[in-house]
């Protein structure tokens, strides 16, 4: 099995942590969260990772090396100007008949060998791990017809979402309609594969993930990690 990690981002939301530090590198406990990534692929099964660089690209070569240490074989692909979340793929050689792609700023429980094996087996062009999340509103919420009446009024609802978690498995055939050179996000990829009748698999889990996108998401990861290490790897 064979995996993409995108870690060309400059994460603008995380300065000052990622002026100096990419943010796949920021520690959790005393592990780069690149390293806690690569190490969940190596013991979910994985053997080949392509990481794909930008910002700061060459102290992902000085911390992760050839990926021996990890019982994996790591490549790298520069983008020299951002392609965004699918466009990166398209500097692969030789695309595999199905690749993981996931960002490199994840710190999730998520069991990557089932998510790709659910894929494989299902047929889809490309899947999507999905995490539900609760959004609280501190107000009252009114709805009310066109001529101002009131129909329903609901105070401090909780709504539920299912949303990506970053995390996706995509056929050749998916790769394959990425365009060269050019800035593609894997939203709009899996939009297009949709509008030409193409299947899209959604992988609901319940397992732990947080995103590390915000400081106090970073904080939080950071925490959890920090306090129960054996739960990730």
């Amino acid at each position: 099995m064979q995996a993409f990690i995108l870690a060309g981002g400059l994460g603008t939301r995380l300065r000052p942590f990622t002026a100096t530090i990419p943010k796949p590198l920021l520690p959790l406990g005393e592990l780069p969260i690149i390293e806690v990534v690569l190490q969940q692929l190596a013991g979910h099964g994985f053997e080949k990772v392509t990481i794909a660089l930008n910002h700061l690209a060459p102290l992902f070569h000085a911390v992760v090396g050839d990926g021996q240490r990890f019982g994996l074989d790591v490549e790298y692909v520069l983008e020299n100007e951002p392609l965004g979340t699918a466009g990166a793929l398209s500097l692969l050689d030789d695309a595999p008949d199905h690749i993981l792609v996931m960002n490199g700023d994840v710190l999730t429980t998520l069991d990557f060998a089932s998510l790709y094996r659910n894929h494989v087996a299902c047929g889809a062009e490309a899947s999507v791990s999905v995490s539900q999340r609760q959004v609280y509103i501190d107000y009252g919420v009114l709805d009310y017809d066109g001529d101002g009446w009131l129909e329903q009024y609901t105070e401090k609802p909780s709504l539920s979402y299912s949303v990506s978690m970053g995390v996706y498995v995509l056929s050749r055939t998916a790769i394959n309609r990425i365009p060269d050179d050019t800035r593609y996000d894997i939203p709009t990829l899996l939009q297009d594969l949709m509008a030409d009748g193409h299947r899209v698999r959604c992988y609901p889990t319940d397992c732990y993930w947080q995103d590390i996108g915000r400081v106090d998401d970073y904080e939080r990861a950071n925490a959890d990690f920090t306090e129960s290490p054996e739960k990730f790897i």
